[in-house]
């Protein structure tokens, strides 16, 4: 028997002249491809060529729950323009074309997650073998830091799995879970990680039946001739358009790498491509901000700002079985793997949370993302009560329920009746202080915030929200409890609005006032929507609650002064019972006619014209769309600034995130700290004199942004 020890490898030439490869990359949680990887990867496929009597050669992970999570996105810093950075792909693709090429079969034996330029490496290897597991998924995510796969990956992943899933994976950067990943052709088998080396044998040993991949008619209609390949490229850059409205290359560069190589007929020139777009895309600001997202949320998991352990959390329990309370226990459950029990004061209210659960999970089940029997599992671990007898071992608490202080501060008090000491009461609170909140507690350092956005389902952020007298503790259990929901969290000091909706509120509010100018709704929405945001901001109203912003801004008035002080005619909007999307009537038109239904128009796609009369506004376009941007987004990047400028945000870095996550504020531009660095203070501060000028003090530039117009510095150095 042979071994030999590199420093990320170690390998052992087998009984049956198998080598069992291990990357196991030392002071990782995850595997991870850098240059000593790769370094070591060349040396490795040199003794592997001379070794005598080499049958095949199976590689496993060292990490228990992962492959390998990609390249190690810090070498790109170091490379200093495009050629190096192509470079960088060159050397890559060269490697994994030596492993292609290798005279033995080379089997992947994967477990966990496989993503970037693992799943490069597993395109390159002969044979992928997953295990059944729900950590195994397989992705090239690259796209999300404003890249193309550079290591093969535009040319190998289209030949296997086809022109269409292949592009779907990349552009999407979606991971595929075993049995997708089966489907889809992407592996050779998924077997139980039990049996997962032996399976991996027995394809070195025995090879795999030739059987050609499945495909539709049209699949291969659209596929096997370059007419129809034609369509599917033209189709998908028009997609690809639609939805990023010019402000994200990668995307296009994705398509015109893989296009090139099919179109071709040759793999070659299709990596000369892949390498050559890899570098100009590295240099792009696109990438830079994207990149720099990256690292600032990973930073941020490590850095919460306190320096004591979390509490273990083995039973959580929700207040409000409305759609907040429903989404938490949902998260709690699917995500977290913790007992959630929902306490409403009817059974109308329980039965309804039960509902939102059920109602995704069966999603899942009919997508075959979920095996019924989990569904049925999970299902167990809800409960429901009217009453809080059960409370008696609960860890945390989440309330859910109306915004009314009153109501708050009574369920601090029944909490601290029914639960053990050590209890948290996390209030999800859009915007009542939480000193308030625990102003009359008798355990005030565990009452805190969890502030969610909705759909909880499917927002990543949440807010942790402190006040004086929270404790470590509480902070350090609280955020340990929202990362295993799945949530991206970041620390905020108590203040109402807090961080997010402060900033979303003078962005909406100031979106109102262009709208009583007369401004079209769908010129505003459409404005901010080709700016980068995700929806308009009337639109985003509609979704929200009007009702639920009508009580917001008063809250936020008082607290924080006349600038949040929002339109006055907004108040006609509610009067007509106009609450959005909740009760179909709002700015948009959600009860379609029989016309609209025909024709399959979707509900909210129109702005309803009677609410103009409502308003007492005579719609008529005036303003190009990069003043409705501009007056939109210097405020909110002049109380974003504030918040910093009062301590409500601990840095920057938690600013953009929390900006990104919680109100899609365009990734593209890094979030507002760095949109601010990059337009200049003095710029930002110049255009909100103009429009102080204009419109008054809602625009008066923060003491912060003056300060750093006057010196000239930035938030990043």
């Amino acid at each position: 028997m042979t071994t030999a020890e590199f420093e990320h490898f170690s390998f052992v030439i087998r009984e049956d002249n198998i080598a069992l490869v291990t990357l196991d990359v030392p002071g990782e949680s995850m595997n991870v491809l850098n240059h000593q990887t790769i370094e070591e990867l060349e040396k490795l496929l040199d003794v592997l060529a001379t070794t005598s009597n080499l049958r095949g050669v199976i590689v496993q992970s060292g990490k228990p729950d992962s492959f390998i999570a990609g390249a190690d996105v810090k070498m790109l810093d170091a490379c200093v323009n495009a050629a190096e950075a192509t470079a960088l792909a060159e050397r890559g693709q060269a490697v994994f074309d030596r492993v292609e090429g290798f005279a033995v079969p080379f089997v992947v034996a994967i477990h966990g997650v496989c993503l970037g330029g693992g799943l490069e490496f597993a395109l390159a290897c002969h044979y992928r073998v997953i295990t059944d597991n729900d950590k195994t998924q397989l992705g090239l995510p690259e796209v999300k830091i404003g890249l193309l796969p550079g290591s093969g990956g535009t040319q190998r992943l289209p030949r296997l799995v086809g022109i269409q899933t292949g592009l779907d994976m990349m552009l999407t950067g979606k991971q595929l879970r075993a049995k997708q990943a089966l489907k889809t052709g992407l592996v050779d088998d998924m077997v139980p990680q039990s049996i997962l080396l032996d399976v991996a044998s027995k394809l070195i040993t025995q090879g795999k039946p030739t059987k050609a991949r499945k495909r539709s008619l049209l699949n291969k209609l659209l596929e096997d001739n370059s007419f129809g390949r034609g369509i599917v490229f033209d189709q998908a850059l028009k997609q690809v358009e639609k939805k990023t409205h010019g402000h994200y290359p990668a995307p296009g560069k994705i398509i015109q790498a893989v296009r090139s190589g099919i179109e071709q007929k040759s793999m070659a020139l299709g990596l000369r491509t892949e390498a050559k777009l890899f570098g100009e895309l590295k240099e792009t600001p696109q990438s830079y901000q994207l990149r720099n997202l990256f690292f600032a949320t990973v930073e941020q998991k490590k850095d919460s700002g306190v320096s004591v352990e979390p509490s273990a959390i083995n039973k959580a329990a929700i207040l409000g079985g409305g759609l907040m309370g429903g989404g938490i226990a949902y998260v709690t459950v699917d995500k977290a793997n913790i007992p959630a029990r929902i306490k409403d004061i009817n059974h109308q209210g329980i039965s309804n949370a039960f509902r939102y659960s059920y109602d995704l999970w069966q999603q899942k089940v009919k997508r075959r993302f979920l095996p019924q029997a989990k569904l049925e599992k999970n299902m167990l671990m809800l409960s429901g009560t009217t009453e809080y007898k059960s409370f008696y071992d609960t860890d945390i608490v989440v309330e859910a329920v109306f915004e009314d202080l009153d109501l708050k501060q009574n369920m601090v008090a029944e909490i601290e009746k029914a639960c053990p000491e050590h209890t948290i009461f996390a209030t999800n609170t859009s915007s009542l202080p939480i000193g308030q909140i625990a102003a009359k507690a008798e355990r005030p350092e565990n009452v805190i915030g969890l502030h969610y956005f909705s759909p909880v389902d499917k927002m990543p952020l949440v807010e942790v929200i402190t006040h004086d007298k929270t404790s470590e503790q509480t902070i350090a259990t609280t955020l340990a409890f929202a990362r295993q929901q799945g949530k991206t969290p970041i620390v905020v000091k108590d203040g109402a609005g807090f961080y997010v909706n402060r900033i979303l509120a003078l962005y909406m509010n100031e979106a109102a006032n262009i709208l009583l100018e007369g401004e079209p709704i769908d010129v505003i929405d459409n404005a901010l929507v080709k700016f980068g945001f995700p929806v308009g901001p009337i639109k985003l109203l509609d979704e929200v609650g009007i009702d639920v912003g009508s009580k917001i801004g008063p809250i936020l008035t008082k607290e924080l002064g006349q600038r949040f002080d929002p339109p006055k005619a907004f108040a006609a909007v509610l009067a007509d019972e106009r609450k959005g999307k909740k009760n179909q009537r709002g700015f948009y038109q959600y009860q379609l006619n029989h016309f609209q239904k025909l024709t399959r128009v979707k509900p909210g796609k129109f702005v309803d014209p009677e609410v103009y009369h409502v308003l007492g506004v005579t719609p008529a376009q005036s303003l190009n769309n990069e003043e409705v941007v501009e007056r939109c987004m210097v405020q909110m990047l002049n109380e974003a600034a504030r918040c910093l400028e009062e301590g409500i945000i601990r840095i920057a870095r938690d600013g953009d995130i929390g900006a990104i996550f919680g109100i899609g504020f365009p990734p593209y531009l890094g979030g507002p700290f760095r949109y601010i660095d990059s337009l200049g203070a003095d710029h930002l501060v110049s255009r909100l004199a103009h429009y102080q000028t204009r419109f008054g003090e809602r625009f008066a530039p923060c003491d912060l942004l003056n300060k750093m117009a006057e010196e000239g510095s930035q938030f990043y150095t």
